[in-house]
């Protein structure tokens, strides 16, 4: 059985890696770094198929070291000390480089095993995960270690690896392989990001394809069943989603209803609805909240109607919750205000409550103060009187402060008018 097409015409050298040029590109510093020889502990962090693993294996290449790699879903302790047990042989002068795959599924005793080995020298790692290593990671090892961010790759940047890849195809096969511009971009804007998938598609598009006098033709039809759902990059449990999360939150924060509608497409295009709906309802209490005091009440009600009428008709109070939220006044003073109040039970312990307050008290013989003592606002004008409220140590604290909107400048007003 031969290799995959992306096995085979994996890049050998930094100049035919697609993409990653912000690392890579000429003086960037991880190309000074595998330029220079020296290789220090690394961490790569990225999507998948975005050149992680190639650039391994010409770091490799490039320093003289045998190379060694592990899957952090399958290796155990005795793999790694298996690895270990080559120092110092034959071949291994200049010590051994170790890649090791999704390094998150290493529980930290695993881990903990290369750390010697990763101090002395006597191994160099470097390590590759789909998840951000400062959560995913433990600090022992980040802390021996630089990390590499690789990012996903634009259509633009995929496209002359396809072009290759057919390339490479046709010589193997001794064939012409006709294809048109339309076939790249439907390829490279279908993978996502990921060249590995592009380069899947476009071996499952010749594997597809019509024989026409000799040629092999690219059939349009087949190559759009194959690729159709490849383009949405997404994992419930990973970055991704909460990376769109935070972008979809962060956009009808900053009322642009446009973008939060794009996020929110991303989202519900997974089947992915009740974690947009929690956020949902977030927003209009965090980012909203007093300025429009009604906006929760509309969110509930979208909310509701999305979750009773399901996929795909649920989009739609879905939208209608964004662009309303997106478009309200905003204002954080409930968010500000209930998280100084948290804030400060961290810091009082013990805290009792004014006399007054309580339900009900026993006065003791040779009490100073007899009585509740408790004045009923709904007595004195406007329904107010000034009295003490919070507890002694936290008398004068203020957590909530008025927004400067119409809502809550009104509130404000009112509550100048009554005090005074």
């Amino acid at each position: 059985m031969s290799a995959p097409l992306a096995d085979r015409i994996r890049p050998k050298t930094l100049d035919n890696v697609v993409g990653q040029e912000h690392i890579l590109g000429k003086n960037k510093p991880l190309r000074k770094i595998i330029e220079s020889g020296t290789v220090p502990n690394m961490i790569f962090y990225g999507t998948s198929g975005i050149g992680k693993t190639t650039v391994a294996r010409i770091i490799a290449e490039n320093c003289n070291m045998p190379l060694h790699r592990l899957n952090g879903t399958s290796a155990s302790v005795s793999d790694i000390k298996e690895v270990i047990s080559e120092i110092g042989s034959f071949g291994a002068e200049n010590g051994i480089l170790l890649y090791l795959d999704e390094i998150q599924y290493l529980n930290k005793k695993q881990q903990q095993s290369l750390l010697e080995y990763i101090e002395n020298g006597d191994v160099t790692l470097i390590a590759s995960t789909t998840e951000n290593p400062y959560f995913a990671v433990y600090n022992a090892i980040i802390s021996r270690c630089t990390v590499f961010e690789f990012k996903p790759l634009t259509a633009i940047q995929i496209v002359p690896a396809i072009e290759r890849a057919f390339r490479i195809m046709a010589e193997e096969m001794q064939t012409e392989i006709v294809f048109d511009s339309e076939t790249l971009k439907t390829i490279a804007y279908g993978c996502g990001g990921d060249v590995r998938k592009a380069l899947n598609t476009a071996e499952l598009s010749v594997i597809c394809a019509d024989v026409s006098d000799g040629k092999i033709v690219i059939n349009a039809e087949s190559l759009k069943i194959i690729s159709q759902k490849s383009n949405m990059r997404y994992d419930r449990d990973g970055d991704q989603h909460f990376d769109l999360l935070s972008a979809f939150h962060k956009s009808v924060r900053g009322s642009d209803e446009n973008s939060a509608l794009h996020y929110m497409a991303r989202l519900l295009k997974t089947g992915d609805i009740l974690p947009v709906c929690r956020r949902l309802l977030c927003i209009a209490s965090e980012d909203v909240g007093l300025a429009y005091p009604h906006a929760v009440v509309i969110t509930k009600a979208c909310v509701d109607s999305a979750l009773q009428l399901g996929l795909p008709e649920a989009r739609l109070p879905i939208a209608q919750a964004v662009i309303m939220l997106a478009t309200a006044p905003k204002s954080n003073s409930v968010y500000t205000a209930v998280n100084s109040a948290f804030e400060d039970l961290k810091n009082c312990d013990s805290l009792d409550f004014p006399r007054h307050l309580q339900n009900c008290h026993f006065d003791g013989k040779g009490a100073e103060i007899c009585g509740q003592n408790y004045l009923y606002p709904h007595d004195f004008p406007n329904h107010y009187v000034k009295q003490q409220y919070m507890p002694d140590a936290l008398k004068g604290h203020i957590y909530y402060k008025f927004g400067d909107n119409k809502q809550e400048q009104s509130a404000y007003l009112y509550r100048k008018k009554i005090t005074e």
